[in-house]
């Protein structure tokens, strides 16, 4: 059933094409769905992350953030508006109005928005509508980034340093990250610079920017881009936004359980 889960997120065939050395489409299908619903992907990946930390092969000294878009398959439209059904034992499902699906130019769209460490794997990630905006979604993304202890403690959640491009640049995450006292390197757009410098005084001291640091922003992309290889995340081809999001933890629990 597990072969059946991953052979389906690597080549991302619909699920009736499914080979039948894995079983029944349906039941493969049903339990991506249920482990999906019920956060056992995400804990799995939570245990993986934690074990990579205790051998110190985690990278907290450089913490980047970036998003991707993805095209969303017209399968992938229709999902019904009734809140997801979940098992009796499982914890309820936190229903999106909007399934995480949005039109631009292209069509239907989805992003994701990702948070990855300096080893090129993700720390954390959350989907949003295509449209939507990447700045708002900096602050989301930093909250969702908890790697337990196994020995018991505070979860380390406070990177050394982060990396973002100017699309994050905001009052209110700079803000946000003095407040946590996280360093950053995010650079300012021009008019957010004649802003500041319009206001004189009151409009604060000029942001400060390292290139060298910056230069590491690139280890985030090569992150999307190991995610990418994988078809089903690549291509939404999922209704439901938590299926979806089930989809992309299996992806990353692969990308940290490689050497």
């Amino acid at each position: 059933m597990i072969n059946g889960i991953l052979f389906r997120q690597r080549t991302g065939l619909p699920w009736r094409d499914l080979p039948t050395r894995f079983g029944k489409w349906k039941t493969v299908h049903d339990r991506h769905r249920r482990l999906s619903a019920d956060g056992t992907w995400e804990r799995i990946l939570r245990a993986v992350q934690a074990d990579t930390d205790s051998e110190g092969r985690i990278d907290w000294s450089m913490v980047s953030v970036d998003s991707t878009s993805c095209r969303a398959h017209q399968h992938a439209a229709g999902a019904p508006t009734r809140p997801p059904r979940t098992g009796r034992r499982s914890r309820p499902v936190q229903h999106r109005s909007d399934e995480a699906l949005g039109r631009s130019r292209g069509g239907l769209t989805c992003k994701i928005h990702l948070a990855g460490e300096g080893g090129r794997r993700p720390l954390a990630f959350v989907i949003t509508p295509g449209q939507w905006g990447d700045a708002p979604q900096l602050i989301p993304v930093l909250e969702q980034i908890r790697v337990p202890r196994p020995g018991g403690g505070h979860p380390p959640a406070r990177p050394g340093h982060l990396g973002g491009d100017k699309a994050y640049s905001s009052r209110r995450n700079r803000r946000y990250l003095r407040r946590r006292q996280i360093k950053h390197t995010i650079p300012e757009p021009k008019d957010q610079r004649a802003n500041r410098q319009r206001r004189g005084s009151k409009g604060g001291r000029p942001t400060g920017f390292d290139k060298a640091l910056y230069r590491r922003r690139n280890e985030v992309e090569r992150t999307i881009n190991r995610l990418r290889t994988f078809r089903a995340v690549a291509t939404r081809y999922d209704k439901r936004a938590f299926v979806f999001h089930g989809t992309i933890t299996t992806a990353a629990i692969r990308l940290w359980l490689r050497p």
